[in-house]
Parts: structure tokens; C-alpha cells; sequence
């Protein structure tokens, strides 16, 4: 096949970027990234990207990097690619547009122009382009002097950032990282970050400095009780709320160095005068020592002066923690708690009743709190814990760069599943107070997206599974506990805080379905049969409800009216959702046989379901779906209860003439064979015709996959992709019979489908199509106008997009059992590092030669057998 237009042909060898050698540890590969055409503001026209994947971004590509810091589940702030800190979401919800004015700055004496910010170059788009711009964005720091040259690379968890200026003869390497170890959940969802600035002299004299932090009170609301207090090399700015309301917050920033000086309160007055003249403070060099006051400060700055030698090195550490122990988000419809209930009746009541004794804190709170509000009382505590912890945390959290980083697969890869680990520190990821996830879909610009850790949005998501098991099985506790009901009947969308659930809508079939292969995956994941004893009762449960529900004649595929990941239902059989029950039915039989069960009803309806899909519901090329209204036990499509919205007179017109509105009938859908995918994700072996899922994939790319959509219609959501840009369509009907009105966003372009669909390619053997579809995809991630580390949907930092994990496994077949303790490897690449992640420890895998090698560099992990493209060899 022709390699498309405006693509790169494959790159075996993995470069990095610059690094900072004070960061990264040794053996890591670097690379020299070449001189930037542009900075930020000179040139960011929408040509086509011509970065290197993986390498630093310079340059127009600099405009729009916003790394996300801070904890998993615990909130954030981003550090973007010129330094600046912004998208502050530290009070229990996204504010995306939330850019306090907190800056760091240098001051060198005796230099005409030797105070700046430590931040590289303004973009355009922040001169007018945000909130408030009409009004001159009052407040905003990008009226301060600023470095001329900057360039961000990462190495997840952690961002480097090249600063430089020929005003000032220091070369600045700013470093922003928070911690992430995986296997280590608490570790990693704590709520604090650090920015270290290092300083090189690379002049002929001692240069003289004073190192400054400063920040409004960010905090402060109208009529609330704000103040800053002290703190031992810094200061913590805190907001009590209202009477009324008494939320309170608190935000520390301070230093590990007994150098520093501490402003607890800037000059008050009327206009701009606090910022004015903390700068003022900053442009002359000098050093302020203010003691706290009782309320009203504006502001506070810490101060670091410094001398340094030629040729000498100076590193400046500043801690940031928070503490926001209270909310008043809740969502859903508390139903009834399922009383005197035995596990093995199908229903349970607590997380311990399915052995996650570990998250049973019986917390039965109104309102949200997070998971560090059981475990601090203060940030003062946060704080000393950060400080006491900090080596040992950034020692284990570099052992997981330098393992990752490792990898040897193509450089498009290890960025794309790099960037999406950041939706992992987003505010869609919330921990609540017994230790459980319970995530939104994505992030709004002021709050969540979508609530309920969406069962249909969250099966694309492989990478808490492997880097942190204990948290991914809470997701299928509330599932299966709280949000199923003693009939089976599970709702898609979890309460918070986290209660049973009432049960007035659709279960989500795809969601469901996808839910039972996960218990699956989750078990061999962690090998504890234990667990599955307790939770098989209500997979059994649910599995027979999917059953009389959608398939209620035992026709072996889904039929009766499913909801979906589409926000719709679907009418009739398809291809999409019986690949979702053939997998599911194989599941149930494999836990069921290892538990001794009787599977025969389910063998036999499996047997059906791969004949229907294989035949009817499978044109000769791609899956396809029957759209069916007749013969059903659904009634109306019209009178039907939908997120789909009431039938207009128009509507009823259509409805006589096409079906029901949003199907996709005779499409190329790009989720057509999404069930196998996950299966296989699951560490199901295909039973589906693999050349009957082969054709299918190559239809997807040959259809599906488009260099330029100048020409495409898209009526629905146009801004995830369009003009010149390509990607991947949901859905096209390449031989005719699209509806007037298919299945809504079937004309978009989403991320985690791309990466989904680019994946289960390269699973099937075809590498060069899978790269094609990525890298469509990263390129209109590339800096310029999108953030890299934003892959958005319904929402920033949208969960779907966690599918590009997948990659892992897909080009190498790296996968570990921990039942049979086996691990097994089948390699689309030929000889390869790639970095591994089990419930007990993590490292790297390597196949040479045929032969393997685990270097294990974190906890442990335990290898009886190993298998390579079927073949035992000698653990």
C-alpha cells in the first residue's frame, strides 16, 4: 500500500529531546532537537506538523503545551511549555481558565535588563484570546519581562523546560514533576507538585541573584475569610469560604533552603498596586521579610538570593501542596442500600464483601471529599509529608521514567502513550474518600464532564489496569455492587459519593458487556481468585440480564433496543455490540469453567453469537448492522425513553421512511469490532474469524481514514478535527445508505477511537496502517493549536483516549498473567524494549534473538512461564 500523503514512514529508533542530565538518570537516550524556525507569537500558521514525535517543542509548537501536575485523583495545575502556570483545578473541580498570577522570576545585579520572569516568550493567542481579553487582561503577568527562547521536553512525570536570554548569562533548566509510581496508589495521589529551577553560570564573573516566587492569593472568593500564613521556607495561602458556606482551601508553596525570606503580605491598595509592586520588589533585586497578616493579603513572595561562580550550578526547589477537604458535588440518585444481602446471591454491600477490603472505610458522607482528606488533616501536613518523602518519592517515580523511556517502539507511540498518562493527574480522575475512583469522562472548563466513571467511556481505558490494579477493581465494585441492582441490571453512570444506585434508565449495553470482560482481565491481572469468587455471583447476575434483555429469544446477538457510548440506542443486531457479547459469554464461560460452574447455556449462546456475527451481520468486508424495528419486545422507537431527545412530527416522517434516527446501518463503523479489541485487551483469545476482524480494520483505514477534511461535512462537533487537519471519522457509508440522520457524532473524529482502531491494527500485524492512523492522529496534537497533553472529547483530558495504552501490548504482545504467573510475548515488531506493569511491580521486557529478558526495577515480578507467539520457553 502507497504510504499517504503528508505522512512519515515508520522510525524504528525512539529520540527524546533535550534532557536535563540534573533530572534524568543515567543510560536515558537524548537527542538534539533541532534550532527552532519560531518562538511563540513569531509564526503559527496551521501548516502541516513537521516535529519530530518525541522530541522537544520549540517554536510555534510551544504555543499551546500545558503539562498537568499533581496527584491521581487529587487535582492539578499545569506547567506549560514556556514555564507559566496555569489550568490551577486544586478545589475539587476542573477551572481550566483559572491562571492566577503565580510566577517565578530572577533578578541578577548589575545587568540592565536582569529581571524576568522564568517563563519563555507570551503566545499570541494569550494576548487576546481568554477570558477577560476585552478588558486588557487585567491582572495577567504577561505584561512582565519574559526570556526570549524557550523548550519544553517531556519525560512523563516529569517536564523539562530550556530557558535562555542574551541579557542574562545563566543557562535556566526548570524541571516540573509530581510524583507517579505505579503499583503505588497512595504515592501517586497525593496532592502536591515541585518546579525546580537550576541555574548555571556561563559567564566570566560570580553572578549575584535573588530567586523569587510569588502569587496572589489565588484563593479568595467575594465575601469569603481569606489569609496567608506562615510556613517554615514559604507561605500557604488559604481561603476559609463563607459563613454560610465554609469550604475551606489551602494552597503551600515553600522551599527546602534556609536562604529563603518570606513576603506574607504584598503592599495593599487600590488598582494594580499589589502586583506593581512585588515587581518593583523583584526588578531592583531586593529582599522582603513581612510578617502575616490577620486577613486581606493580597499576596506573597519567597525569596532566594544567591551568588554564583562561573561555570558553577545552583538548584532552587519549590513545593507546592494543597488541601481542599470538602465539596459539595454529588451526583445521581441514591437508591435503595440491598439489605441482609449474601454475596453469593448475586448482590453485595460493600467493598469488602468482594475482598477489596482495602477500600472499605464506610464512608457514607453527602457530599465528595478526596481520598488525602482521610489520610491529612491540613496542608500542613500534606506539606511535611512532601518534604520528609520528596527524595525517595522522585527516586521511585524517575525509576518509572527511565523504565518507560526504555521502550524501543516507534517514537510516535511512546509520545502518544506518554502524553495521555497526564489524564491520569487530570481532574477527570477523582479518588474519593475511601480510596475509590470515581472519575468523570472528561473535564468541563469549570467542572466535570459526564459524571458516574461511565461504563461505556471507561471501557477504552487500559492504562489504570495495569499501572494501578487495586484502583481499576474499585471501578468493578461499584459496578457490580452499588450500581447493580438483584436482577442484574446495572446503571452506566456511578453516584457520588459513591451509593446504590436507583435504576430508572437503560442500562448501557456496550458498557455492561465490556465491564464482565474486565472482571476478567482485572482477575488474571492480579491473580486473585479469592476476589473472583466473590464477585462471580453478580457477573453471573449481569451476564444473565444482558441476556434476557437484549437477546431475550436467544438468537445470539444484541437486538432489542441497547443503549450506547453514542448517548443513543441502536435498533436491531450489529456488529459493534455482539462482538461486545461474544466476548462477555467468553469470559463468563472461562471464569465459570476455572470456578467449576455449569457454562453450557452460555457455551451454546456463544456458539450462536460467533455464527450471527460471522454471516448476517457481516457484509463481506465489514461488520455491519440490521436495523430492526419488528419482532421485537420494544414497542416505539418515537415513545421509547432516550437521551436521544423526543421524535418532532419531522422525526416521525423519517421514522416511517428509514427506521428509527441514529443508526448506522450499512456504515463502516469505526467501533464495528470494538468488543474484540477489548477482548483481546482482556487477554481473551479471539474466537471471532480473525480475517473476518482483519478485513474489517483494513476497511476502517481504507474508508475511514482521511489526510484532509476541508471537504468532509460535519454538522455535529467540527472542532476535534477540521480543514486541513486529518483523522479518523466514526463512521462512513462507503457503499451508500446513510441516513438522514445517523447515529449522532457519527461525522466527528475522537481520539480514543483513533488510537483504539490504530491498536487493534497493529494487534492484527498491520503495523504501517495502525502508524498511519496515530499519527493523523498526534498531529493535530502537536503544540500549535492544540495542547499535546489534552487529547479532549466530551470534555479535557477526555478518559477515551486512555485506549492509546493499548499500543503496548498491541506491537509487542506483552502481556502478564498473574494467575498462571505466565507471561507472554508476540511481537509485531521483531526484536524490542517495552516497558511492563504488573499488580506487584514494574520494568521492562525485551525480546532479542528470541529470547526474553524481565528487568525488574520496581517491587517484583513473579515469572514461572513464558510464552512467544505460542511457544513456551525457560522462564
Amino acid at each position: 500500500m502507497k504510504e499517504k500523503s503528508g505522512r512519515r514512514s515508520f522510525i524504528k529508533n525512539v529520540s527524546m529531546g533535550s534532557i536535563s542530565a540534573a533530572i534524568l538518570p543515567a543510560g536515558l537516550v537524548t537527542a538534539t532537537n533541532p534550532k527552532p524556525e519560531n518562538e511563540p507569537g513569531e509564526n503559527q500558521s496551521p501548516q502541516k506538523n513537521t516535529r519530530p514525535y518525541n522530541t522537544a517543542y520549540q517554536g510555534a509548537n510551544l504555543n499551546r503545551v500545558a503539562f498537568p501536575l499533581g496527584g491521581l485523583g487529587a487535582g492539578m495545575f499545569c506547567m506549560e511549555g514556556t514555564g507559566a502556570i496555569s489550568h490551577m483545578s486544586v478545589r475539587n473541580r476542573p477551572e481550566i481558565f483559572h491562571t492566577p498570577s503565580m510566577f517565578a522570576a530572577i533578578s541578577v545585579k548589575g545587568l540592565k535588563n536582569g529581571a524576568k520572569l522564568l517563563e519563555g516568550p507570551v503566545p499570541d493567542w494569550k494576548k487576546f484570546g481568554q477570558r477577560s481579553a476585552g478588558n486588557g487582561s487585567e491582572g495577567a503577568t504577561i505584561g512582565l519581562p519574559h526570556f526570549r527562547h524557550a523548550s519544553f521536553t517531556t519525560q512523563f512525570p516529569f517536564g523539562h523546560i530550556d530557558l535562555s536570554d542574551s541579557d542574562i548569562p545563566l543557562k535556566i533548566k526548570l524541571t516540573g514533576w509530581s510524583p507517579f509510581v505505579p503499583t503505588e496508589d497512595d504515592q501517586s495521589g497525593l496532592p502536591v507538585a515541585a518546579m525546580e529551577y537550576q541555574f548555571t553560570n556561563t559567564g566570566k564573573t560570580t553572578a549575584e541573584a535573588v530567586f523569587s516566587f510569588n502569587s496572589k492569593n489565588f484563593l479568595k472568593i467575594d465575601e469569603g475569610r481569606n489569609a496567608i500564613h506562615s510556613l517554615e521556607h514559604g507561605f500557604v495561602l488559604t481561603e476559609a469560604g463563607t459563613t454560610e458556606k465554609p469550604q475551606p482551601s489551602s494552597f503551600a508553596i515553600f522551599t527546602d533552603d534556609a536562604a529563603t525570606i518570606v513576603d506574607h503580605c504584598w503592599f495593599r491598595g487600590g488598582w494594580w498596586d499589589p502586583l506593581t509592586m512585588a515587581w518593583n520588589t523583584v526588578k531592583t533585586g531586593e529582599v522582603k521579610s513581612v510578617a502575616p497578616v490577620e486577613k486581606d493579603a493580597p499576596g506573597a513572595s519567597l525569596y532566594v538570593p544567591f551568588s554564583i561562580a562561573p561555570g558553577k550550578e545552583k538548584t532552587i526547589r519549590v513545593m507546592m501542596a494543597w488541601f481542599t477537604p470538602d465539596s459539595d458535588l454529588t451526583f445521581g440518585d441514591v437508591g435503595k442500600r440491598k439489605e441482609n444481602c449474601d454475596p453469593a446471591s448475586g448482590c453485595c454491600n460493600s467493598p469488602a464483601d468482594i475482598g477489596l477490603d482495602k477500600y472499605d472505610h464506610d464512608f457514607d458522607g453527602k457530599f465528595y471529599k478526596p481520598w488525602y482528606s482521610s489520610r491529612f488533616k491540613n496542608v500542613e501536613e500534606v506539606a511535611a509529608h512532601w518534604l520528609k518523602q520528596y527524595e525517595t518519592l522522585k527516586k521511585n517515580s524517575l525509576l518509572f521514567t527511565k523504565a518507560f523511556y526504555a521502550s524501543t517502539l516507534p517514537p510516535e507511540v511512546v509520545e502518544a502513550v506518554a502524553a495521555n498518562l497526564t489524564i491520569l493527574k487530570s481532574p477527570t480522575m477523582m479518588r474519593q474518600y475511601d480510596g475509590r475512583l470515581w472519575n468523570w469522562e472528561g473535564c468541563g472548563d469549570d467542572g466535570g464532564c459526564c459524571h458516574g466513571s461511565c461504563t461505556h467511556v471507561w471501557n477504552y481505558t487500559q492504562a489504570v489496569a495495569h499501572l494501578f490494579p487495586a484502583l481499576e477493581r474499585s471501578l468493578r465494585n461499584t459496578e457490580f455492587c452499588e450500581s447493580q441492582d438483584e436482577k442484574g441490571h446495572q446503571n452506566f453512570r456511578a453516584v457520588l459519593p459513591i451509593k446504590p444506585a436507583t435504576h430508572e434508565f437503560h442500562s448501557a449495553a456496550d458498557g455492561q458487556l465490556g465491564g464482565i470482560m474486565k472482571v476478567y482481565r482485572e482477575w488474571r491481572v492480579s491473580g486473585d481468585t479469592g476476589w473472583l469468587k466473590k464477585i462471580f455471583p453478580m457477573v453471573q447476575k449481569s451476564m444473565d440480564y444482558c441476556i434476557a434483555t437484549w437477546d431475550p429469544r436467544h438468537v445470539g446477538v444484541i437486538e432489542e433496543p441497547h443503549h450506547n457510548t453514542y448517548d443513543i440506542e441502536f435498533w436491531g443486531p450489529d456488529g459493534m455490540h455482539t462482538s461486545f457479547y461474544v466476548g462477555a459469554l467468553q469470559a463468563t464461560i472461562e471464569m465459570g469453567k476455572f470456578l467449576g460452574k455449569d457454562t453450557a447455556a452460555y457455551q451454546q449462546l456463544h456458539s450462536s453469537a460467533k455464527k450471527m456475527m460471522e454471516t448476517a451481520l457481516y457484509d463481506g468486508e465489514y461488520f455491519i448492522q440490521q436495523i430492526k424495528v419488528e419482532g421485537l419486545n420494544a414497542k416505539n422507537p418515537a415513545t421509547e425513553k432516550s437521551f436521544g431527545g423526543e421524535y418532532s412530527a419531522e422525526a416521525r416522517e423519517l421514522l416511517d421512511k428509514e427506521g428509527p434516527k441514529y443508526q448506522y446501518g450499512k456504515g463502516c463503523l469505526s467501533d464495528g469490532i470494538l468488543g474484540a479489541w477489548i477482548g483481546r485487551m482482556c487477554g481473551l483469545e479471539d474466537t471471532i474469524d480473525q480475517a473476518k476482524i482483519a478485513s474489517h480494520l483494513k476497511a476502517i483505514h481504507k474508508y475511514n481514514l482521511k489526510d484532509n477534511l476541508s471537504e468532509h461535512a460535519n454538522p455535529q462537533r467540527p472542532a476535534y478535527a477540521a480543514g486541513e487537519e486529518g483523522g479518523l471519522l466514526l463512521c462512513t457509508w462507503p457503499k451508500g445508505g446513510k441516513l438522514s440522520l445517523p447515529f449522532v457524532y457519527s461525522d466527528e473524529v475522537w481520539t480514543g477511537i483513533e488510537h483504539q482502531v490504530a491498536s487493534h491494527l497493529m494487534l492484527m500485524g498491520y503495523v504501517k496502517e495502525g502508524l498511519e492512523v496515530l499519527r493523523a492522529s498526534r498531529d493535530r496534537y502537536d503544540g500549535r493549536v492544540r495542547n499535546p497533553f489534552n487529547e479532549y472529547e466530551c470534555g479535557h483530558w477526555y478518559a477515551r483516549a486512555l485506549s492509546s495504552y493499548g499500543y503496548l501490548q498491541a506491537l509487542t504482545g506483552v502481556r502478564y498473567d498473574g494467575v498462571d504467573k505466565t507471561l507472554f510475548v508476540d511481537s509485531k515488531i521483531g526484536d524490542f524494549t517495552s516497558f511492563l506493569s504488573t499488580e506487584t511491580g514494574f520494568g521492562t521486557v525485551t525480546l532479542k534473538a528470541g529470547k526474553v529478558s524481565v528487568n525488574v526495577v520496581y517491587g517484583k515480578i513473579d515469572v514461572s512461564k513464558i510464552m512467544v507467539s505460542g511457544k513456551q520457553m525457560h522462564a
